[in-house]
């Protein structure tokens, strides 16, 4: 694979990474965007190759059979969301820099597979309430789906110092001026 350098972006769901992420991408022109594949449906705001790559749960198991992903996991069952080893390396032979859009377990996975070559960040919320009322604000979860992300939320805070960096995001401004420059410092080593 080529010379370049990926971002990995991590957080609780309602965290806020996906704002931090669109960031850093019009903020440092070298990053370009990962797109993951899931087996989840779409969305009707959603675009297939823009959004995700979206596979059927039989597509996708078959990929995984052939290796085609770079890091890979079933979310929930049935649910997969993965990183296609051709995106990374379409991504690096344009000489880009690869900033990722994952859970924390693809995040970690994602960490352990490219070593030093990635920055590993870990966008914390400045706490679970403040997580719960922004997931709930979306208007997207049942009481049932938002007992079970807060939950996961509070199992995978545990996972933050695993990372190399983690990014406050309590004030967005603040954390997005902090991840373009821990990103920048990372990129010019």
């Amino acid at each position: 694979m080529g010379e370049g350098k990926c971002v990995i972006c991590s957080a609780p769901s309602g965290a806020g990474k996906t704002t931090l992420v669109r960031h850093l991408l019009a903020m440092v022109p070298t990053l370009a965007f990962s797109i993951s594949a899931t087996s989840r449906p779409r969305r009707a705001n959603e675009v297939d190759g823009v959004d995700y790559h979206f596979l059927s749960p039989e597509d996708f198991r078959e990929r995984i059979a052939q290796g085609a992903f770079v890091e890979w996991e079933e979310v929930y069952p049935g649910r997969y969301y993965g990183t296609l080893r051709s995106e990374v390396e379409r991504l690096w032979a344009e000489g880009r820099h690869i900033v990722f859009d994952v859970d924390v377990v693809g995040g970690l996975n994602l960490k352990e597979r490219f070593g030093d070559r990635a920055l590993a960040l870990f966008i914390r919320p400045p706490s679970l309430e403040v997580l719960a009322e922004r997931l709930a604000r979306r208007g997207t979860e049942t009481p049932e789906t938002l007992k079970v992300r807060t939950d996961k939320a509070a199992q995978e805070l545990l996972a933050a110092p695993r990372f190399d960096a983690v990014v406050v995001n309590d004030d967005l401004d603040r954390a997005c001026r902090e991840a373009v420059q821990l990103v920048r410092r990372f990129l010019d080593r």
